[in-house]
């Protein structure tokens, strides 16, 4: 299973993902994402929720990151927060599976620690993808046994908030690459390719872009805001 991270290196995943609120939410229009993507020379998918983690696998062969977003009254973690939605995902097998791995209290008082002792368990043949906010936290999931650390998370958390990834050339994403040595994922505001090449360039062992392909409604805003400047 181990090759199938080592085939990411150095290449591009594409998140296909639209939340209830969004103007594509749909498993039918997210595969087809995913197979525009796969089209476009994507190595991975990244996707949220059984349904469209299925819908993509009917479409295409690429290895897909699954997660599934669900929010929790007595936690802000709402990326694969508990045990009850590796479960689900495991019903469509994604090959990694990405959760929240923040510093920040999970649902129900569980540790990360618990989360993925349970996990290596129940389900010792799947990739764990770490989303971090902090070099601490890449550490502590890289002590962990996590597969790989991801970006994902910098700017999205109360201690990390107003910050992005390209800031001060991608300085956030250099701290992790020298803090670890697990391979770590370059993810969140990989808003043009000229930055995705950047980040490999660094050292980042794969890419993950979402909303600069997928979210056309976040792409039009980009180019309304220039038209406006």
């Amino acid at each position: 299973m181990k090759t199938v991270l080592d085939n990411l290196k150095g290449k591009l995943v594409v998140s296909c993902q639209a939340l209830e609120h969004e103007p594509l939410h749909s498993p039918f229009i997210m595969s087809r994402m995913a197979l525009a993507a796969a089209q476009g020379g994507a190595v991975a998918i990244r996707a949220n929720s059984v349904v469209d983690i299925a819908a993509i696998k009917q479409q295409v062969s690429l290895p897909v990151i699954g997660i599934i977003k669900r929010d929790y009254p007595d936690s802000e973690v709402f990326i694969t927060a508990t045990m009850k939605e590796v479960d689900e995902l495991m019903s469509v097998g994604p090959e990694i599976i990405a959760l929240d791995a923040t510093a920040r209290p999970r649902p129900q008082g569980q540790t990360l620690e618990v989360l993925v002792a349970q996990i290596r368990s129940s389900y010792p043949a799947v990739l764990l993808m770490a989303d971090i906010a902090s070099v601490e936290e890449a550490v502590t999931a890289q002590a962990l046994g996590f597969d790989c650390v991801g970006t994902t998370l910098y700017g999205y958390t109360a201690e990390t908030a107003g910050h992005r990834l390209p800031e001060n050339d991608c300085r956030f994403l250099r701290d992790v690459l020298a803090a670890v040595t697990v391979p770590v994922v370059a993810e969140g505001n990989v808003e043009t390719p000229e930055l995705a090449a950047r980040c490999l360039a660094l050292g980042a062992h794969t890419v993950v872009v979402g909303g600069a392909i997928t979210r056309p409604q976040q792409i039009t805003e980009r180019f309304i805001a220039a038209i406006t400047a």
